[in-house]
């Protein structure tokens, strides 16, 4: 069913529209084309770098379809690959790859940027700046500087017009959405405009580098006590909405330091991947406000073995409710418990109507069984969490984009401290955090909190239960009581209830006149009970139609 609603979105961008669907229609002939017979035909879709498109698995060609498209689609792109739950496991590792070099803008368009957003050009707020960039992504560039100080600064500088291609690019993409939503009723389950929208709020919040100096304020905070993390320090007084000027955070990337074999590297490697997983451990049980983008190029070695993080445009936030879920998920797998499991999956995800329990819970046992008896320091965290990941979607659960994110998040960091010491467990240094949550919980000032909590909510309850008890009894005398009961999700089944029965009524009643030879007559037969048969026999048609695309008759019918 086209949905009206969406034309606005599209007649507003037609030109993008056009490019976006051109660009998609390419990378699908391609696929089609592998199919082909005639080996020429294979040859006639190519990619920007020359290889054939037909030659490359789905996945790869989508990852080069959102290079392709630009900006907002390699960021849609990287919002999805921590959405395995959505896209699945495959999907999600290959649109882990994107990663956007992108031209920079000329040198008089940054000034110009600079000078718009903070009042005056480069050379007046610098005592040195650098016009060749130190790098150009999809959303900015980087480039060197230094204050009338001396210290040495980066200064991020959003690229020129890209906010309103995002802003168009995000326009299209909810518009595609509510399109899916309505129209294919495969896709409601996974409703992807609610999706589209939550990634439309993290593409558009990435675009405010403010919010992002907050967060390296934030993090700087959290972590002023421990020595051996750094972010970078921010000036504000240089920082604007697309312009950020922070500290340069001089040192080498985690990956030259996995090359490195001699022993004392050996022993530095083991040690900061400690510390980069204990990190982000703390972010994610202490603070409830974590790095989501912790890939190797975000992650620096700093003279004296410290770890330095950078690119905080992507944060997590965890509420109270879900950080109890994770932690009880988390006390389950300890436990080897697979019906906790069960119940925090449910209570974290959002449950597709008509879920099989019974397969969920047996999903979970199986999925606690072959994890259970593996040797901690052996623990494959990466693949549980992915299988965790295909296990939900396989049930239809969709789980919060902050979950998500954590997935993403562990099976990142796993990689990285692998990287740096093949035999690092993650799990061993999660495990001990199973007795921190437990003394956290038992701490006197967590339930003085419970209490006091538990207290304002009984104490509104006992104030308003006699006022709203007499509202009651005076309504029940006057004889103005009303009992409204709501049939949630009944409209349809009623509608094709009643259609059911006016079809069989109409099918009945023409059988009638046909047996009864009711002229005019054709043939011998009732030309107004032929008409009547075959449009019952039409309606019925379309009316089991409708049952079988809505799912009610089950896979098989």
């Amino acid at each position: 069913m086209f949905s009206l609603a969406s034309i606005p979105h599209f007649a507003r961008n037609a030109r993008r529209f056009r490019e976006i669907a051109g660009v998609l229609a390419r990378y699908g002939l391609a696929e089609f084309l592998a199919a082909s017979d005639p080996a020429f035909l294979k040859d006639l879709l190519v990619s920007p770098a020359g290889a054939s498109l037909t030659a490359m698995r789905r996945e790869e060609r989508l990852r080069l379809a959102l290079t392709e498209l630009g900006a907002t689609a390699i960021k849609l792109g990287q919002i999805l690959s921590t959405r395995s739950d959505i896209v699945g496991p495959e999907v999600a590792a290959e649109l882990g790859k994107l990663r956007a070099d992108t031209e920079p803008d000329a040198p008089t368009a940054v000034a110009a940027t600079i000078a718009a957003e903070l009042g005056a050009p480069p050379e007046a707020l610098f005592a040195a700046f650098d016009p060749i960039p130190l790098a150009s992504a999809s959303i900015g560039q980087v480039h060197r500087a230094s204050l009338p100080d001396g210290t040495a600064v980066v200064v991020k500088v959003q690229h020129a017009g890209i906010e309103d291609t995002v802003r168009a690019d995000l326009d299209i993409l909810m518009g595609l959405a509510d399109l899916a939503e309505r129209g294919i009723v495969e896709l409601r389950l996974y409703q992807p405009l609610a999706v589209a929208t939550e990634m439309r709020r993290t593409i558009l919040r990435e675009l405010d580098f403010v919010r992002e100096e907050r967060n390296l304020r934030h993090f700087a905070v959290n972590f002023a006590s421990e020595p051996r993390i750094v972010f970078p320090r921010t000036y504000p007084e240089r920082s604007a909405r697309r312009v950020l000027t922070m500290e340069e955070l001089d040192g080498e990337p985690l990956s030259s330091l996995a090359e490195a074999q001699d022993p004392d590297a050996l022993r530095r490697r083991e040690e900061l991947a400690r510390v980069a997983a204990d990190a982000f451990l703390e972010m994610i049980f202490r603070d409830n406000f974590f790095h989501a983008d912790p890939h190797p190029g975000n992650l620096r070695v700093l003279p004296g073995d410290r770890l330095g993080l950078l690119d905080c445009g992507m944060v997590g936030r965890i509420d109270e409710r879900t950080r109890r879920a994770l932690e009880d998920a988390l006390l389950a797998v300890v436990e080897s418990d697979a019906e906790g499991l069960t119940e925090q999956v449910m209570r974290l995800g959002r449950l597709p109507p008509g879920l099989d329990r019974p397969a969920l819970r047996a999903d979970v046992e199986d999925f606690v069984a072959d994890y259970a008896n593996q040797p901690m320091g052996a623990f494959d965290l990466s693949g549980a969490l992915t299988d965790v990941a295909a296990l939900v979607r396989r049930h239809g659960i969709l789980l919060p984009p902050v979950v998500a994110h954590l997935i993403k998040v562990f099976v990142v960091l796993e990689g990285a401290s692998r990287s740096l010491t093949p035999g690092f467990s993650l799990l061993e240094v999660i495990a001990p955090y199973a007795g921190k949550i437990i003394a956290r919980r038992l701490s006197p000032g967590a339930l003085f909190t419970r209490l006091r909590r538990n207290w304002r909510d009984w104490n509104g309850l006992l104030e308003s239960f006699p006022r709203d008890a007499a509202e009651i009894l005076r309504r029940a005398r006057e004889g103005r009581l009303d009992v409204q009961l709501s049939h949630r999700g009944l409209d349809a089944t009623v509608n094709r209830l009643v259609y059911g029965i006016v079809t069989a009524a109409l099918f009945l009643g023409s059988c009638q006149i046909l047996a009864n030879r009711v002229p005019p007559l054709i043939f011998d037969i009732s030309l107004f009970g032929a008409l009547g048969c075959a449009g019952a026999i039409l309606l019925g048609l379309r009316l089991l139609r409708a049952i079988r695309r809505s799912g009610e008759l089950g896979p098989d019918a």
